[in-house]
């Protein structure tokens, strides 16, 4: 059986290697075919929906006991068509093959649609774009959307088109092995010659003057739109940064680099705010913190003033391809606003 499907298969046969694990769920599991792209969670379905069985007779059962030897037949229903209805929306692909496609996108663009955002995303122009080519994830024929940056943010995202690549991409976001750098325009300068930041909990510095950002990270108590930090509770959350370049005489605003241990909503704008560094032009978490007319230049003020989002962009992307093995990295230039930002802060410097 090829490893990569563009065409969902019908039936498909399982026969029970030696040792198997004690439950029905867990042992097709581990010895369905690897081109398959069934994981648990789906076969679990397959099997409560009674399309499991095993010499003619239906098992619905997911604990059922089961033996080497033993031979299952699954019916695999054809991927449904996605309730989200495919737009002819131009999308700057960086990567594409039969498994994944890799795009740039536009600050501007929600990922997946929602309540407030029922189209125009990159759901929709995935679902134009690729037509036929997705195999279904999930049974259903839409693309496997992995991970997301927010609206107003730019640049790189992977996405897989079938349960193989979805599957593998999956596990390695999980295990935080993927490579994830972002560049942003931040206020003031995170620098370890700061004595503030030394007081700051959960802020310390590694060596090369890398920031270190170490907190747990959940929704707002009273703002379900915002992220907060916690130390107690919450999830997990890493963030690293190194400052690229410095604007101001003293430092206003600087260029960094940032790069993710883990992947949480927001993180990079509220871990950064945290610090004292909020992003410019973020209205969620860059606080009120302005630049200092008599540090910098006019043009460089109005230009941080009125800079129409967060000053951030997933530069860096890079991960194992979830079919071939292949190490795949990828990188977006700058978009247009922020590279003029940056621009603007330099020669007003």
């Amino acid at each position: 059986m090829s490893a990569s499907i563009s065409v969902p298969f019908a039936e498909l046969q399982v026969i029970i290697a030696e040792n198997p694990p004690a439950r029905l769920d867990k042992a097709i599991a581990r010895d369905v075919p690897e081109g398959a792209g069934l994981s648990r969670s789906r076969l679990s379905r397959l099997i409560a929906d009674g399309a499991v069985s095993r010499g003619g007779e239906v098992v619905t059962d997911p604990r059922a006991k089961v033996a080497q030897g033993d031979v299952f037949q699954i019916t695999v229903p054809v991927a449904q068509e996605s309730h989200i209805g495919p737009e002819d929306i131009p999308l700057d692909i960086v990567y594409e093959d039969t498994d994944l496609i890799v795009v740039n996108k536009p600050a501007g663009m929600v990922v997946h649609p929602a309540p407030g955002t029922p189209g125009g995303t990159l759901v929709n122009a995935l679902l134009h774009h690729c037509g036929d080519d997705l195999s279904g994830v999930g049974g259903v024929a839409r693309p496997g959307i992995v991970h997301r940056i927010d609206k107003e943010t730019s640049g790189l995202l992977v996405v897989a088109k079938n349960d193989i690549a979805h599957q593998g991409l999956a596990a390695q976001f999980e295990k935080h092995t993927v490579e994830r750098h972002y560049r942003a325009v931040v206020h003031g300068v995170p620098d370890h010659a700061d004595p503030r930041l030394n007081g700051v909990k959960g802020v310390s510095f590694e060596k090369g003057n890398i920031l270190k950002i170490t907190t747990q990270l959940a929704r707002h108590k009273t703002d379900r739109q915002k992220q907060a930090v916690l130390f107690h509770g919450g999830r997990h959350a890493v963030t690293r940064a190194r400052v690229i370049e410095r604007f101001g005489q003293p430092t206003q605003a600087t260029l960094v680099d940032c790069w993710l241990e883990t992947g949480r909503t927001h993180q990079i704008r509220v871990h950064m705010a945290h610090a004292g560094h909020g992003l410019i032009g973020d209205p969620t978490y860059g606080g009120r913190r302005k630049l200092n007319a008599k540090a910098i230049g006019a043009a460089a003020i109005e230009a941080a003033r009125s800079f129409p989002r967060q000053a951030l962009h997933a530069a860096t992307l890079g991960f194992v391809h979830p079919v071939s093995g292949e190490d795949m990295r990828f990188e977006a230039p700058m978009p247009a606003d922020m590279a003029q930002l940056i621009e603007t802060l330099r020669t007003s410097s």
